[in-house]
């Protein structure tokens, strides 16, 4: 692994917006066992799908949205505060 030192634009919790040295726009870091818990959503709307549970595929998917949503939301605050335009 390549050490580096990136340039954090937001701390605590379990991501954080970080750029690299080198990068055009920062990129979220999410510590591994948050991505960990994404990968299992992602695993459950799968598993849903399969048997047609469309209702727990429809709950399991609400739950992967908000928490994508939630990042996402803590990347474009980050964006916002160091007037960062948005990468799309």
């Amino acid at each position: 692994m390549r050490r580096c030192s990136p340039r954090s634009s937001t701390d605590g919790g379990n991501a954080a917006v970080v750029r690299m040295p080198g990068s055009g726009f920062p990129g979220v870091v999410v510590q591994g066992d948050s991505l960990h818990i994404l990968r299992g959503d992602v695993a459950e709307v799968a598993k849903a799908c399969e048997p047609d549970d469309l209702d727990e595929a429809r709950q399991s998917t609400g739950l992967l949205l908000a928490n994508l949503d939630a990042l996402l939301a803590q990347y474009e605050a980050a964006l916002d505060e160091h007037e960062i335009p948005r990468p799309y």
